[in-house]
């Protein structure tokens, strides 16, 4: 009877092992195409718009001495750098909401929503942390 419920076991962990690849789509290596995500990345950024255009990217990278004659790079670097600016700018509202909230507006006992003011105090830190150091010029301290 020990030996049944053993076999039982080890097919129940096989199943659930088969069961498990199925739910998180694991494909085997041998039935996995090289570069079809790439492919695929390549079709969706011939498609997507980012938010810097790609004119104001390759002013900028001609300026900096790089000719792009395909148009998905410099999609792609402006993908990047709208990415750069969204990572700073979030780290930037993060170090915010640390700090602490400022003056509240009410009105009537009613709490309204803040707009929040992007300040150096808060734009600094995250500058920082990618190695951007930014300061006061000295008329202004």
């Amino acid at each position: 009877m020990s030996s049944t419920s053993g076999g039982g076991a080890a097919e129940a962990r096989r199943q659930s092992t088969e069961d498990a690849e199925k739910m998180s789509g694991l494909v085997p290596d041998e039935l996995k195409v090289p570069g079809e995500n790439l492919a695929e990345f390549v079709q969706q950024l011939e498609d997507y718009m980012p938010t810097i255009p790609d004119a104001v990217t390759g002013y900028y990278l001609n300026r900096a001495g790089f000719e792009a004659s395909d148009s998905r790079v410099v999609r792609l670097i402006s993908l990047s750098a709208q990415k750069f600016v969204a990572d700073i700018l979030n780290d930037a509202l993060q170090h915010h909401k640390i700090r602490g909230p400022g003056p509240s507006n009410k009105k009537g006992g009613k709490q309204q929503e803040r707009k929040v003011t992007l300040t150096m105090e808060d734009l600094a830190p995250p500058l920082n942390e990618r190695g951007i150091v930014v300061k006061k010029p000295p008329y202004f301290t």
